[in-house]
């Protein structure tokens, strides 16, 4: 693998630490070599070197909330009724180089449909397939009242992303297989939308049923990842043992001292939320939802900016894969939205997607910053993040992207794909929120034919 220097740039490393203009990095058998003086002394004549004079050099971003096996549907219904595995596995290895090229170097898809995670994730580390270092997990796990699908999820098996679980057998068991098939992370749907029930998703899981998936999983050195859109729900989780709380929607402060307690990491996901604020009404969305998404941000980032003081370590996350976080498009915008909900500075905001992602990645010390032994995943950026984080989202300024010391190619362009006659949906779910994960531009122009 040959030496990269990348030369003249301004270091942000990821650790908080200040800014170092002029510095240079070497990357060399995959990892950072070097840095400042002794990386220039380090180059030889067959070193490549990046001209990064007036640009910022910083770690690869870590999305640790994706789901890039979904290929971008346009509801439930989509999801779940018009796929085969095999097509969505072709889907999610298109997809997956729009994710690199995004300057994302790494992902964590916690749920997936069938067990394509994993299978992309090895696919990837094989280097079949390009796209960011993956850690993946299976099915989430549910009880039958699970999730924002409400009555689309059967009584009892799989449906989609979602396993159903009943009892503590059935937990266990489940949990046992997902592992024998690879899966890094375990992910239970903590809260759900009930149909008869007009309001926010309520706790469907009991904090015993909670402990068994804990308990089972960590013996098997295998963390768990929840899904949490109430303050019971999050309390509950991290009492429970819960590595990763997801959303953590309206927490209050008994909440914010479990997490505290319990050292549970939390990543918002903002992002999904902000999109279907800013551009639900594009696609239908009745005004008053547009109002319960926005709320539910300012709500919600209130408490966590409390969270974040009490020392809890925060990691972004997009949600990447439905059709209003489309792949490649927003990973970075969670970082925009910390700054904006949160009050956290740029260079807090570019640690939780750097240095704390390491966490989600099971990768602490390996990946995140850049310092010398650390894997060479590196972003050059044609601009100032620390000034203005939401360069970062702005793909045309992210001029160098190398994961694992290798280059990725920027400039061919990924040739666009045609969604399949049976992919195009008819009905979306009458599910509220699920009608309004729904459709970019491109889309509404394709259903409006359909």
């Amino acid at each position: 693998m040959a030496s990269i220097l990348i030369h003249g740039g301004t270091v942000v490393d990821g650790t908080g630490a200040p800014a170092r203009p002029g510095e240079d990095v070497l990357v060399r058998d995959g990892r950072i070599a070097a840095l400042g003086a002794d990386a220039a002394a380090g180059a030889d004549e067959a070193t490549e070197r990046v001209d990064a004079a007036g640009k910022t050099v910083m770690p690869g971003l870590i999305d640790a909330h994706t789901h890039l096996t979904f290929g971008e549907p346009t509801g439930n219904d989509e999801l779940f009724n018009h796929r085969t595995e095999a097509y969505s596995s072709m889907l999610s290895a298109y997809n997956a180089r729009k994710v690199l090229r995004a300057g994302v170097t790494s992902v964590l898809d916690a749920d997936c449909l069938w067990n394509i995670g994993c299978e992309l994730r090895d696919a990837i580390d094989a280097g079949i397939v390009e796209g960011p270092r993956m850690r993946a997990g299976g099915q989430a796990l549910m009880t039958m009242l699970g999730g924002t699908a409400g009555r689309m999820i059967k009584d009892e098996g799989t449906t989609g992303y979602a396993t159903v679980v009943t009892g503590r057998d059935v937990m266990v068991n489940e949990i046992r297989r997902q592992i024998k098939y690879g899966v890094d992370w375990i992910k239970i749907m903590v809260t759900g939308l009930i149909p008869s029930m007009k309001g926010p998703e309520v706790k469907v899981w009991n904090i015993d049923e909670l402990r068994t998936v804990c308990d089972t999983a960590h013996e098997l050195n295998t963390k768990v990842v929840a899904h949490c859109r109430n303050s019971d729900s999050t309390r509950d989780a991290a009492r429970a043992g819960v590595d990763l709380i997801y959303h953590a929607s309206y927490l209050d402060d008994e909440a914010i001292e479990a997490v505290v307690e319990a050292g549970a990491s939390m990543c918002p996901t903002f992002t999904l939320l902000g999109n279907l604020a800013d551009y639900g009404a594009r696609i239908g969305t009745a005004p008053e939802l547009l109002d319960v998404f926005r709320a539910e941000i300012e709500v919600t980032a209130k408490q966590l900016t409390k969270a974040h003081a009490a020392g809890v370590r925060f990691l972004t996350g997009s949600e990447t894969g439905f059709a209003v976080t489309p792949v490649g498009e927003w990973h970075a915008r969670e970082l925009e939205m910390f700054v904006d909900y949160m009050g956290m500075t740029p260079m807090e905001a570019i640690v939780a997607a750097t240095r704390n992602g390491a966490f989600a990645m099971r990768m602490e010390g390996e990946i995140g910053t850049l310092e010398t032994g650390r894997i060479g995943d590196v972003l050059v950026v044609d601009g100032d993040p620390l000034r203005d984080v939401r360069v970062l989202q702005d793909k045309e300024r992210i001029v160098e992207v190398i994961k694992g010391g290798k280059r990725t190619d920027l400039v061919t362009p990924i040739p666009e794909h045609k969604q399949r006659a049976s992919d195009q949906v008819r009905f979306l779910a009458a599910c509220p929120l699920t009608r309004s994960l729904a459709l970019t531009e491109e889309q509404l122009e394709r259903m409006s034919h359909v």
